[in-house]
């Protein structure tokens, strides 16, 4: 139990450590430690990850259209606490978590390219883009990144860079009008 509280915890917040084997433990426990590549911490923090109020904003987005589609002409605002959520920000959120996913999905192939079997180039570009440290497979929690080519070192290092600066900092300099100003 103290071990997977203090995986939990160290994946959430991103810290890097790995003090336990999670790949032997129980599927219910990988499978929550999956899902916490994905979570991130809170908003504002220093944490990798999508971060818990995107999640929440695009889980009562969902919510929200669900509910459009039985009653297509009402008005139903998203609400986080009291405050009604503009369509700009939810615009953002959703640009960000598709943005996310495809630089997941991106890393994925350039990791396999350079020699990683799919599941390890996935759970590596996952871990890097989310900022999380050890991962799954040959770069799981009781393995490194020692083997890995030096391409895909540098792969991961952007990976690691555009998740840390939350993605739209580090895409923006590949668009050329950013450079015309």
């Amino acid at each position: 139990m103290v071990h997977g509280a203090f995986q939990v915890t160290a994946i959430i917040t991103t810290s890097g450590f790995g003090t336990a084997d999670y790949e032997m433990w129980p599927p219910l426990a990988v499978g929550v430690i999956f899902l916490c590549f994905f979570i991130g911490g809170m908003a504002g923090s220093t944490s990798g990850g999508v971060k818990v109020i995107r999640h929440v904003l695009m889980f009562k987005n969902s919510f929200k259209e669900m509910k459009q589609l039985i009653h297509p002409q009402a008005v139903m605002p998203i609400r986080l606490g009291d405050r009604v959520v503009s369509s700009d920000v939810m615009k953002n959120v959703l640009s960000f978590i598709v943005l996310y996913l495809g630089l997941i999905g991106i890393g994925t192939m350039a990791m396999a390219f350079v020699g990683l079997d799919l599941f390890s180039a996935f759970a590596a570009t996952l871990a890097s883009v989310g900022n999380v440290g050890p991962a799954f497979g040959t770069v799981g929690p009781s393995e490194n990144y020692s083997h890995v080519p030096m391409m895909g070192k540098w792969v991961l290092s952007f990976l690691m860079m555009a998740g840390r600066l939350e993605i739209f900092t580090a895409i923006i300099i590949f668009v050329p009008a950013f450079w015309r100003r």
